[in-house]
């Protein structure tokens, strides 16, 4: 009965062509929302996802990267002091006001990081090439991502105000955009003096980060530093668990992502109805031939099965359809700087519940069986 369900929808693909059609659209909605979900929302973490940096320590309590608060600098020796310790450095990272002389902008609210632009550095070392990072060491210069050119009015080349105090943009590069506001890179050396210049207190670190000899201690070693007692108030976290704290902070936490949930539901919705109708019509299209089946001994159980194995085929054929056409758009969407991240495992659960839809409508078929009654033959 296996070769039987294949060969019926080669033969009469033009009944199991809406279905299929049907199934793929939803498995392409669900793959593209699901990429933008993890584009827009992983932009809070891409302080840590594009950063080399193992270990984070921060403000206990901190829920996402963007709410760290200052910490003492001296807890830099508590992190030297480590065996597994290869490296480590601070991370300014502070609210600030631009004003560009492009055009009036206003006030752009821009989220100025200092980071250590030598070759070694670890912040944004995936997301700066060494070339930028090099121009970060003149006195007052900063770098923008490529898309944030134009809300802030500036070029590259030209000069603006953070904070009431002039910058220079020496560069432009991508994966900088952050959730909620511009991101905008300068060197340690002028995130102090911003911070210093907004009048927000001691020109304190919101992070320190390290690299570790060994990557896979980080979670012991993290462990082992937050057993650290008399060094004042601080926690420490994995990159990998930060990072996805910032993530699912923003997705949840904030409420932010109740209705990309709630859009995805109804996308879910839509193609079940839509593809459990366009099965039942081609069962009923063919219930004369499933009638004949029956009247030579094939027992109904056997035809059910036939409808199942046929609803499977059609969600495979949607769902490979659905990823190819997704994988080109996602691709198309990167090359305009749309927040967009194809994530393997993210793929493979909407894999799974689009053939769960597509079995689903396969059993809502097999209610069309019930015709197939030899006896419809002699009408």
């Amino acid at each position: 009965m296996t070769s039987l369900a294949r060969q019926t929808l080669l033969f009469e693909w033009r009944r199991f062509l809406p279905a299929v059609l049907a199934i793929g659209f939803s498995s392409l909605l669900l793959l593209l929302q699901a990429a933008l979900v993890l584009g827009i929302f992983g932009s809070a973490s891409v302080y840590v996802s594009g950063s080399s940096a193992d270990l984070w320590l921060g403000y206990p309590g901190t829920q996402s990267v963007d709410q760290g608060r200052p910490v003492d600098p001296g807890l830099m020796s508590l992190l030297l002091m480590d065996r597994q310790v290869e490296r480590a450095e601070p991370f300014y990272w502070l609210d600030a006001d631009w004003r560009g002389p492009a055009k009036d902008t206003g006030g752009v609210s821009v989220y100025v990081s200092g980071i250590d632009p030598g070759p070694r550095g670890l912040m944004f070392a995936r997301a700066l090439s060494p070339q930028l990072r090099q121009r970060l060491m003149l006195p007052d210069s900063v770098i923008v991502d490529r898309s944030e050119l134009d809300k802030l009015g500036a070029t590259v080349g030209s000069s603006a105000f953070v904070n009431g105090h002039r910058v220079r943009v020496v560069g432009a590069s991508s994966g900088l955009r952050a959730l909620g506001g511009v991101n905008i890179v300068a060197s340690l050396d002028t995130a102090r003096r911003l911070q210093s210049g907004s009048g927000g207190g001691p020109a304190w670190p919101a992070y320190l980060v390290a690299r570790l000899h060994d990557p896979a201690q980080s979670r012991a070693v993290a462990r082992r530093l937050s057993g650290q007692s008399g060094f004042g108030r601080y926690q420490v976290w994995t990159a990998h668990r930060f990072a996805r704290q910032s993530m699912l902070f923003w997705m949840f936490d904030t409420g932010a992502g109740a209705g990309v949930l709630f859009l995805a539901g109804i996308v879910l919705l839509v193609g079940a109805v839509i593809t459990s109708q366009a099965l039942v019509a081609a069962v009923t299209g063919s219930v004369r031939e499933y009638a004949t089946l029956n009247a030579l001994g094939i027992s109904m159980r056997a035809l059910r099965w036939v409808v199942l194995e046929q609803a499977v085929w059609v969600g495979a054929m949607g769902v490979v359809m659905a990823t190819a056409l997704g994988t080109v758009l996602i691709a198309l969407a990167r090359s305009r700087d749309v927040p967009v991240m194809f994530n393997l495992q993210v793929t493979g659960l909407c894999v799974a519940v689009v053939m769960v839809l597509a079995c689903v409508s396969g059993v809502s078929a097999l209610r069309s069986l019930r015709r197939a009654d030899p006896a419809v033959l002699l009408r």
